[in-house]
């Protein structure tokens, strides 16, 4: 009878277990690799490396069906360094993201949280920086367009339409949670279009926000922008739009961004810069009130067999920082990448940057090293292995 009870009971807790599981995933992606770097501040540089190409992290996404083609849905993703285990985007738990919401298969989705901003859900897909073709290193210099993803957004309000089509579109607001309405809020709107093998896709971001506000430091402050941070200035303006098209085994790509920052005079980039806004050593500011950086991308990714592929791409990127300082950088990635199963690949990435009409000779900066070159130009070469679970 003992038994008879035990089974019963231990049925039944499976039971329940299975039942939740059919509607929450566990998954995740770990990225490790070595990076050899010719100049970081002026020394060459051996580094373990988490995250060269995609971000490592874990987390748990769900839906319940609520009838009548209405669901509610979450995700909840923490990003971390798989070298010393600490959690990323400034020591949050769930930095990635963390969101919660309802979506309707007639009239798209509406989610609140920490998400990612309309340039990243609609334009990065088309740039290898915001792919699994080139990652982090790869980004445009300084990440000035955010496709790789350096500012994530809290307090977002997002509507992602379903696909109409091949048409897409959505946008975001993210509140300031301040009485200073105005002040470090962030809003985007984007849109995508696929037929057959063309894709097209364009958005826009802006983020205003008192460049003297110290809430930009700290990750517990209550803004939409929170400890992450790539520019110093009072409004950041970014728009862009990109195109691929799928030929066979080939994908060839062209991506145009561009940002235009205002209130920038004093301010700096968080790249070369330490956290009080100090340049470090190759590290750049802004001598004017506004500057701008324009990115042109063009990008190719070849399937040479099933198990082998090839991507690459050049940016040329204009930067005016103001005070006649208008610094050109030319950016190379290539990647080989080899699966060894559908979950773990292999890859090595050569990055290469080189600055020119260069008049405070400005040291190049590939993104994720650590600190900018004192020559004009840097190189990194990354051997890793991915796993997705």
């Amino acid at each position: 009878m003992k038994k008879t009870l035990m089974v019963a009971a231990l049925t039944g807790v499976f039971a329940t277990a299975a039942h939740a599981q059919s509607s929450v995933t566990l998954y995740g992606l770990i990225d490790a690799g070595i990076t050899y770097a010719n100049n970081s501040g002026g020394h060459s540089l051996w580094k373990a490396t988490s995250g060269t190409v995609n971000g490592s992290r874990w987390g748990l996404r769900g839906s319940e069906d609520l009838g009548g083609g209405l669901k509610a849905i979450f995700t909840l993703e923490n990003g971390f360094n798989i070298m010393n285990g600490t959690s990323g985007q400034s020591g949050r738990m769930f930095g990635r993201q963390a969101f919660v919401g309802l979506a309707s298969d007639q009239y798209g989705a509406v989610t609140l949280g920490r998400q990612y901003d309309s340039v990243v859900d609609y334009v990065a897909p088309l740039s290898n920086t915001g792919t699994q073709y080139g990652g982090t290193i790869a980004a445009h210099p300084f990440d000035n367009d955010n496709l790789n993803n350096s500012v994530r957004f809290n307090n977002t309000v997002k509507y992602t339409s379903i696909n109409y089509a091949g048409f897409k579109f959505g946008g975001t607001y993210s509140f300031s949670n301040s009485t200073e309405f105005a002040n470090n809020r962030a809003y985007s709107f984007g849109a995508s279009y696929s037929w057959g093998g063309l894709n097209v896709a364009a958005g826009y971001l802006q983020l205003n926000n008192d460049m003297n506000n110290a809430a930009v430091f700290s990750s517990a402050s209550a803004g939409a922008q929170t400890g992450e941070w790539t520019f110093l200035a009072g409004r950041q303006r970014t728009f862009g739009g990109g195109i691929n098209y799928t030929f066979g085994p080939a994908t060839a790509g062209f991506v145009y961004t561009q940002t235009n920052l205002s209130d920038a005079a004093g301010g700096g980039i968080s790249g070369t810069q330490s956290g009080t806004g100090t340049a470090t050593t190759g590290g750049i500011g802004f001598n004017a009130n506004s500057a701008r950086f324009q990115n042109f991308e063009g990008n190719v990714r070849y399937a040479l067999t099933p198990a082998l592929s090839l991507a690459g791409a050049y940016t040329y990127t204009r930067a005016n920082i103001g005070g006649g300082v208008n610094p050109n950088y030319n950016t190379v990635a290539l990647q080989s990448d080899y699966a060894l199963s559908k979950r773990t690949d292999v890859y090595l990435q050569g990055d290469w940057q080189h600055v020119s009409s260069n008049p405070e000779n400005i040291g190049a900066y590939l993104n994720g090293l650590g600190s900018a070159s004192t020559r004009q130009d840097q190189v990194a070469v990354t051997v890793g292995m991915r796993h997705r679970f």
